[in-house]
């Protein structure tokens, strides 16, 4: 039989409907569909796609069951090595990981491989009642700080070893990153709802509303009869450029900007913590984030949404579906320009003004691509007396994050780096015995697979370090 030398494509709301409300843009497989893209895998004998696989999920043997029919050995054989196969099915960028290896890909478009994931897991999840078997109890507890990717995959591989977790989340709702930092029309609530409902399920316990280094610090946790701490609090503290006119209302970092709109639905009428809706809405940054905060001000009203990037096209780090999604809905890229100020409305005569303070513009620089950086890209420089206003009521804020140092500040003896990260052997150790730390409260900023990866290494060095004390 022939093979189709394109993957099959996604299904999708249409642009012109989705950009007006928060459901899930990309509709999922069908089951017809699912078997005629299994049907496109080889299944190597020396399975590349696995080695790009930052969990190591056994991809053509889960793909072979999909083949036959058999979804929920499908999905049993993903869960072995993944905790989150519903939200890694949705925004893991599959493409620069095990899609890249595919040897279909090397003659034509790699497998589907993310997108038979996600098919996967979701009929599992509509079709499975049977709850997991809680493993036999191995008497040793273990405290997990943070509830997102990397700290809900450390959790759930220690509990189907018997440990005892328990999970402590600074926010009201578990999920971390996965529930403030995406959304809903990219990671449905739902589907992480019920990815943490299968660890608790396990066994593990998720305690909301407990800020480590406030509520108890990690000394405390020891003292709590916790033999190891797995630290995974993500990289919250956001970055600015430190130009003229960041405080002034209506200037957002990408963190509060969908926070308030992801976990605090202030999408809402008369929300308890409002947004600025409507107006025209700059997003300052090219990556994942930025497209997500761009999107989502479209769809909370702005009558125009600009992407500012200081680099061209090809530079841009976001994943390419999100960007053509971006593009389709009518978000305006404006490439090589960078901004120099935010401007704002003041009236000096009457203090008193209401409308003081509020953003009026931003101006920016256009730019050039010079010579490579440390990073072997093009370096933006700014071509001079090339400056210009872009008229916009609000603007957001998309270039980084760094690692809260409240854990730093709050634990003796955990070094970090110049950048706020915690410092990590290859196990995930810090400077602290018993204490481990990986995902975005390491390396800063990055993906939800490379958090879970890092999660992974993390739970088996804790069974090896608590298993020979």
């Amino acid at each position: 039989m022939a093979i189709n030398p394109k993957k099959n494509p996604m299904p999708t709301q249409e642009p012109e409907v989705r950009a007006h409300n928060f459901k899930e843009v990309a509709i999922g497989y069908t089951v017809e569909i699912a078997l005629d893209e299994a049907n496109r895998c080889l299944n190597c004998k020396n399975r590349p796609c696995v080695e790009g696989c930052p969990v190591n999920i056994s991809i053509p043997d889960f793909i072979a069951e999909i083949k036959k029919g058999d979804f929920e050995v499908a999905y049993q054989i993903i869960s072995k090595s993944s905790s989150l196969p519903a939200v890694c099915g949705r925004v893991c960028p599959q493409e620069t990981q095990c899609e890249s290896k595919c040897t279909l890909g090397v003659k034509f478009e790699p497998v589907g491989i993310g997108r038979l994931e996600r098919f996967v897991a979701d009929y599992h999840n509509e079709n499975q009642t049977q709850a997991p078997v809680v493993p036999e109890s191995n008497g040793h507890k273990v405290a997990v700080v943070g509830s997102g990717p990397s700290g809900l995959t450390c959790a759930g591989d220690l509990a189907k070893k018997g440990y005892k977790v328990t999970v402590f989340e600074a926010l009201h709702t578990a999920g971390g990153v996965l529930v403030y930092g995406i959304p809903e029309f990219r990671l449905p609530k739902k589907i992480v709802a019920k990815e943490v409902d299968t660890l608790k399920a396990l066994g593990v316990d998720v305690e909301t509303n407990v800020v480590i280094g406030k509520t108890l610090t990690i000394d405390e946790l020891f003292e709590a009869g916790y033999e190891a701490v797995f630290v995974g609090s993500g990289a919250g503290l956001p970055n600015f450029m430190n130009i003229p006119g960041e405080a002034l209302k209506g200037v957002y970092s990408a963190n509060e900007f969908l926070t308030r709109s992801n976990l605090m639905k202030a999408y809402r009428e008369n929300p308890d913590t409002p947004i600025m809706k409507g107006g025209k809405v700059a997003v300052v940054g090219g990556g994942n984030v930025a497209m997500d905060a761009a999107r989502t001000a479209l769809r909370l009203g702005a009558e125009k949404v600009y992407i500012v990037y200081r680099r061209s096209m090809d530079e841009l780090p976001a994943r390419k579906e999100e960007v053509e999604h971006a593009m389709e809905e009518g978000i305006d890229f404006q490439l090589l320009k960078n901004p120099v100020e935010i401007l704002g409305y003041n009236n000096p005569e009457d203090p008193r003004d209401p409308k003081n303070g509020f953003v009026t513009g931003m101006r920016c620089i256009k730019m050039e691509l010079g010579e490579p950086d440390a990073k072997g890209r093009r370096r933006p420089v700014p071509i001079e007396g090339s400056e210009f206003v872009l008229d916009v009521d609000a603007v957001v804020m998309s270039i980084g994050t760094s690692p809260n140092p409240l854990i730093k500040s709050t634990t003796k003896g955990l070094e970090v780096n110049n950048h706020g990260g915690i410092i990590v052997n290859e196990d995930g150790l810090t400077s602290r015995e018993g204490v481990y730390a990986g995902g975005d409260a390491v390396t800063g900023a990055a993906t939800v697979i490379s958090a879970m990866g890092a999660g992974k290494v993390a739970a088996k060095a804790i069974d090896e370090y608590l298993s020979n004390k």
